[in-house]
């Protein structure tokens, strides 16, 4: 029973925003009346839905590189800091600056940047690069921590230290051993990146500029207008998401599967 009430809790909201999306009309009326696909024709049409979805992607897309590109070596770093005597205290350190973004509010990161970044020393914002910047430092705690988590249980030291005996170096060990074992939590953990940045809101409202809007900026906008275009425009959100979701999970399951 509960669990029957929970995923009706979860799949109502997406029912009705489905059914909203194809309605004719919904106004002071439990469900909208109608069967239309015009909502969504309009949003094709729509020249700043176009331009934002493209922005999201190219953001998600980026933030998606940057992260495993620094989520990987800082996540390697802290936990062979962690598994030694020494380093602990500093393993320790590296993890809570690590999830400072986690901790700290959207609202308050994106008033800091327009603070840092509005200035004549450093005039960057509303520009693409800062904006791939801010949610980069916002999603790479999230990947950080999985492939730390992945470390933790799959036993690299035995491996390494094999490998140190036989002349290998730190990088050839990181490369060789590492990398390798990671390859599900790097194929699987930018996934939860990318929906992260394509559903951000708070810290892009702040950032940026008219030209570079994210497409929940302008989601939020369509919610001024017709019920019907906010849904239409909700599910094609829903819909990238989605297919985000099944793109990753085929090569997780190829993976599994070589395993």
């Amino acid at each position: 029973m509960t669990i029957l009430l929970y995923l009706l809790y979860l799949l109502l909201p997406i029912a009705l925003l489905l059914l909203g999306s194809v309605g004719e009309s919904w106004t002071n009326t439990l469900l909208p009346s109608g069967f239309t696909w015009r909502w969504f024709i309009e949003i094709a049409q729509d020249g700043s839905f176009r331009r934002s979805f493209v922005t999201s992607l190219l953001v998600a897309a980026a933030t998606c590189l940057c992260c495993a590109l620094l989520a990987t070596p800082l996540a390697y770093a802290l936990h062979h800091q962690a598994a030694s005597s020494h380093g602990r205290v500093s393993a320790a350190a590296g993890r809570l600056i690590a999830a400072l973004p986690v901790a700290v509010p959207a609202l308050t990161l994106g008033f800091g940047y327009v603070l840092v970044f509005s200035s004549d020393a450093l005039p960057w914002l509303g520009s693409l690069p800062l904006l791939i910047a801010a949610h980069t430092v916002l999603t790479l705690p999230y990947l950080t921590q999985s492939l730390l988590s992945d470390l933790r249980h799959l036993g690299l030291h035995t491996l390494e230290q094999s490998a140190a005996t036989l002349g290998a170096t730190p990088w050839r060990q990181f490369s060789t051993i590492a990398l390798p074992a990671l390859r599900h939590s790097l194929v699987a953990g930018p996934v939860m990146v990318v929906a992260l940045s394509i559903g951000e809101f708070q810290l892009s409202n702040l950032i940026a500029s008219f030209q570079h809007r994210t497409y929940p900026i302008v989601l939020l906008q369509a919610f001024y207008g017709a019920t019907g275009y906010a849904c239409a425009a909700t599910v094609v959100l829903l819909l990238l998401a989605l297919l985000a979701a099944g793109v990753s999970s085929r090569p997780t399951q190829s993976l599994g599967a070589a395993r």
